[in-house]
Order: structure tokens, then C-alpha cells, then sequence
């Protein structure tokens, strides 16, 4: 299994609008196609203008192969549209983790 780990860092007192909008149109379509969600985030202490969510993938295949879907479907488009829109993202970093032998997390 491998876990993909986004952070989103949004222009300070925007992240609520975005989340507004990711709640009602983005994570019904995202949970269609991606499937596992493990966690969903908010900084309380730190950087508090962070999201981060992680998604579970079987493989680097399985990740692509989901999210090319994802990223056709018209509904997701609409909702990219919308998010540029805003103008609300400083910056996104996505990171693929794979968990050790140990994790509680396999």
C-alpha cells in the first residue's frame, strides 16, 4: 500500500472558502474515484492557512490509473475551474509515502 500525503497552503483566512467548496462538490467525486480516504486535516498548531489529506493507492499504477479517471470526469473539471477561480493556493506539495515493515499503516 501506498499513501499519498497533499498539503495545501492557502493565502491567510482563505483556506475556509475552499474547503466550503471541497466538502459539497470536490470529496463526493474524489471518494468515487480515489477510493480510500485515510485522513483529513487541519493544522491546530502551526502553519493554520494547512490542509492536508491523505488517500491510500495499491500502487503507483493503481494512484495514476485513478486519478486520470478522476481528472475526466467533467464534475472534476468544474470544480478545478471554480478553485482557480479564487485564487486562494500559495502552494501544493504532494508526496508519496510507502509505510515501513512496522507502521500500524500497511
Amino acid at each position: 500500500m501506498l499513501y499519498e500525503i497533499r498539503t495545501y497552503t492557502f493565502k491567510p483566512l482563505r483556506a475556509a472558502e475552499w474547503l466550503a467548496l471541497y466538502k459539497t462538490e470536490a470529496l463526493p467525486i474524489q471518494q468515487e474515484y480515489l477510493g480510500e480516504l485515510i485522513g483529513f486535516f487541519t493544522t491546530e498548531i502551526g502553519d493554520i492557512s494547512q490542509i492536508v489529506h491523505i488517500w491510500a493507492y495499491k500502487s503507483l499504477d493503481d494512484r495514476l490509473e485513478r486519478r486520470d479517471r478522476m481528472a475526466a470526469d467533467p464534475r472534476w473539471q468544474a470544480f478545478g475551474s471554480k478553485v482557480k477561480a479564487l485564487d486562494i493556493f500559495v502552494r501544493m506539495e504532494s508526496r508519496i509515502m510507502r509505510p515501513m515493515d512496522f507502521s500500524p499503516l500497511q
